[in-house]
């Protein structure tokens, strides 16, 4: 049999989803948990990887067991033997043809900012702090830019290992509720630090250190060096992702939200 899992966690104690042999992983968490509900081995497949200190509220994984085990059993056992900073949303059996990467339709992805003067204490590790007050409709005004298919040369990290740099982003919102800001970006997928950089070079725009017009030009040249930082990762949320109606998963979005 093969299951789809709605996984949530804290990125703050790993070294990203990815297994690694030299540090604590989401990934290995994951398996560990679902091989002892199995009896056996179990090696799961994610809808996309999150780097270090990234959170995911709605990352989807798939894996297969020969197992007898209902759903209820899988995410009850699952969510038992797993750490406090990670667990099971649900967990669904699927079809054969059901893959986290491949059946996806898109990906989303919320960055929360926290601006104002004084800096985070309780949330310090799940928004990012950016003290220089952001203009957040200046900031609308220059992702607007973004939506559709672009080659994306200049938010990409120098190690990404994708073979292309053409990605669609399906929609962009910056929206501010208090002293948050929200930024929602859906694609089709996304590059190697290409949120965070987005991010990155919208504080330039928010802050009046460029202009709405910079984020044209940056599609332009497609040269990393000349956009803007590297947001930090603790702002970041993987929310959600899209699969065909046949698959018949849960729909819903998962976004963080703030009022402290």
């Amino acid at each position: 049999m093969k299951y789809a899992v709605c996984v949530e966690y804290d990125g703050i104690p790993y070294c990203g989803w990815q297994k690694l042999s030299h540090a604590p992983s989401v990934q290995e968490e994951v398996e560990k948990a679902l091989s002892k509900v199995a009896n056996h081995g179990v090696d799961v497949i994610c809808a996309g990887r999150t780097d270090s200190g990234v959170h995911g509220i709605g990352q989807v994984i798939h894996f297969e067991s020969e197992s007898l085990r209902n759903d209820k059993a899988w995410l009850l056992g699952g969510n038992t033997n797993l750490p406090s900073n990670i667990g099971f949303r649900w967990i669904r059996a699927v079809e054969p043809d059901f893959h986290a990467r491949f059946s996806a339709l898109d990906r989303h992805y919320r960055y929360v900012v926290l601006n104002r003067k004084m800096r985070p204490s309780l949330l310090h590790n799940h928004v990012t702090w950016h003290h220089p007050p952001l203009d957040e409709l200046q900031m609308q005004r220059a992702a607007d830019v973004l939506i559709g298919e672009h080659d994306f040369s200049s938010f990409r990290a120098s190690a990404c290992q994708a073979r292309h740099a053409i990605r669609e982003i399906k929609s962009i919102t910056v929206s501010r509720k208090g002293d948050y800001i929200y930024i929602d970006i859906c694609a089709n997928a996304f590059l190697h630090h290409m949120v965070r950089n987005i991010v990155g070079s919208l504080f330039e725009v928010g802050s009046e250190i460029k202009p709405v017009e910079w984020f044209s030009e940056l599609l332009a040249v497609k040269d990393r060096t000349q956009a803007g930082i590297t947001a930090p990762a603790n702002g970041l949320y993987f929310v959600s992702v899209s699969y065909p109606e046949k698959y018949k998963l849960p729909e819903g979005r998962y976004f963080p939200e703030f009022t402290i």
